[in-house]
């Protein structure tokens, strides 16, 4: 337990310490709060849909958890090539602790994020429906947070250089942000849509999140974390599999 609280402490002193990277993180939900928020209202309005504010607030913070959580196997691209990770392995420690730790302190920074998103999207103008539901948005927040910090952690394990992967994470990122329903809802879509969409993971996160802020479920919270739990376990297990592969 001692190893996965130091990796989780590393993880997060990394955060707090890079103040270039809290603002740049903030930069992007603006961004889209702005663009999409503003843009798309009237639009949404007149279909008698509300406030697209409302309703696109708990993807954008879904969006910035996924970003954040999946980009944390960059930090061990960083230790591969600094010698750190060489470090880690040699330790008297199980890689399945090791794992845990990193898997752990990405996901923790995430969900730092993504409550400074929410603060955000209340500037903008977004209210939950019940501040009371708070602790079971940020269940949601950090179960998306686990599911792709894992999945960052265990890409991180198999590639070696910065560029494979980018292209790799951005191949996976934006379609899996793209078709979770966070910009969009899931009701009355085609046969094929739907059924893309309910293999995307972070669709139950967006879900969860959604419906916990705004009363708005798709599925229902039940189903939403089981399936995140669910995929968090799978490639928490296959991240410890990988990581035991790597080389000293």
């Amino acid at each position: 337990m001692g190893a996965i609280y130091i990796l989780w402490l590393r993880e997060l002193k990394r955060y707090v310490r890079s103040r270039v990277q809290i603002v740049v993180s903030l930069a992007q939900p603006c961004l889209y709060l702005l663009a999409f928020g503003a843009g798309f209202s009237p639009v949404f309005k007149q279909a008698g849909l509300g406030s697209y504010v409302q309703f696109i607030a708990p993807g954008i913070i879904g969006m910035t958890v996924l970003f954040s959580s999946v980009f944390n196997g960059i930090a061990m691209l960083w230790d591969r090539q600094f010698g750190f990770l060489k470090e880690t392995l040699v330790a008297p420690v199980s890689r399945l602790q090791i794992m845990i730790g990193r898997t752990l302190g990405g996901a923790t920074v995430a969900v730092i994020q993504g409550t400074l998103v929410l603060l955000i999207c209340i500037l903008f103008g977004f209210r939950p429906q019940s501040w009371a539901a708070l602790p079971l948005a940020f269940l949601f927040v950090f179960l998306v947070a686990m599911v792709f910090s894992a999945l960052g952690t265990a890409v991180g394990s198999v590639i070696k250089d910065m560029q494979g992967f980018q292209l790799v994470m951005n191949f996976l990122v934006m379609p899996i942000y793209f078709l979770s329903g966070a910009l969009y809802p899931l009701k009355n879509l085609g046969k094929a849509m739907t059924f893309v969409t309910h293999l995307d993971p972070l669709t139950y996160g967006v879900d969860g999140l959604r419906g916990a802020l705004i009363q708005a479920y798709y599925f229902s919270p039940v189903l939403d974390a089981t399936v995140l739990v669910a995929v968090a376990c799978c490639l928490l297990a296959l991240g410890a599999y990988l990581f035991s592969k790597i080389e000293v």
